[in-house]
């Protein structure tokens, strides 16, 4: 019997991720560049009792809806952010899964409730937070539906899925796009100490000299010093004669 219970245990993870493998080849597919965007619009497909999806994100204690796959999707959201309170908002700051099956009646989102199904006719939702702390980014995944207890325990499997896959890919762009920001510091850094080197090569400078007059030049300019510095290594010299307009005309 325990055998049994292994070898279905290690069934249901193979199956697992097989399904998530699946997930990232559909996802890697998608038109969308935003993975936010990419995993919502996903969501439909891959959970048909929901009949929209979004997803909200938590900066500097504002929550925003990042991605969503119409507009009862986002104005659903917005209920939420109005009155501070609801399964989206509540998933997110309580770091759990909730499941309303009819939000008409839940004690835990009363205000919210009457307004989601009066206003928008949604009875269902679906809320997880997605596990983002690395990026500085806290988010969740919303699904919604008209239907009272409209999801099952595939959807919260599914619903799980796509979290994690959108977690990933969420931080893999955060990375990549510090990556980038810092080999294009580190450029800059490299074109500015180059520039150093030939003004103090050519005009006799100290080194600080030569970043005063990189520095001053810049201002004068109102360019980036990077560009000034990729101007000197280009000619050996740079322009610090006052323009007219940077001192205040003439």
């Amino acid at each position: 019997m325990n055998e049994t219970t292994t070898e279905r245990r290690s069934a249901h993870l193979r199956e697992v991720a097989a399904d998530y493998q699946r997930l990232a080849e559909q996802l890697a597919q998608s038109d969308e560049a935003d993975a936010f965007a990419a995993v919502a619009g996903l969501a439909l497909a891959r959970v048909p009792h929901a009949d929209a999806a979004s997803i909200t994100t938590l900066r500097h204690g504002r929550f925003v809806t990042a991605a969503a796959t119409n507009d009862v999707a986002r104005r659903a959201d917005s209920l939420q952010y109005e009155i501070g309170s609801g399964p989206c908002v509540d998933a997110i700051v309580d770091r759990t899964v909730y499941q309303p099956e009819d939000l008409a009646d839940d004690p835990r989102w009363p205000e919210y409730g009457a307004r989601v199904v009066a206003e928008l006719g949604l009875h269902s939702m679906l809320s997880f937070r997605m596990n983002l702390e690395s990026t500085g980014v806290i988010a969740g995944l919303n699904f919604y539906a008209v239907q009272p207890a409209a999801f099952d325990d595939h959807d919260l499997a599914e619903g799980l899925l796509l979290t994690t896959h959108a977690a990933q890919a969420v931080t893999a762009a955060h990375f990549r796009s510090r990556a980038l920001n810092l080999e294009q510091a580190l450029a800059s850094n490299r074109d500015i100490g180059t520039a150093i080197g030939v003004l103090v090569a050519q005009h006799k400078v100290t080194r600080d000299q030569a970043f005063d007059l990189l520095r001053i030049a810049s201002q004068n300019s109102n360019r980036k010093l990077h560009e000034i510095a990729l101007g000197v290594i280009d000619t050996g010299t740079v322009d610090v004669t006052p323009h007219s307009g940077a001192a205040g005309g003439a």
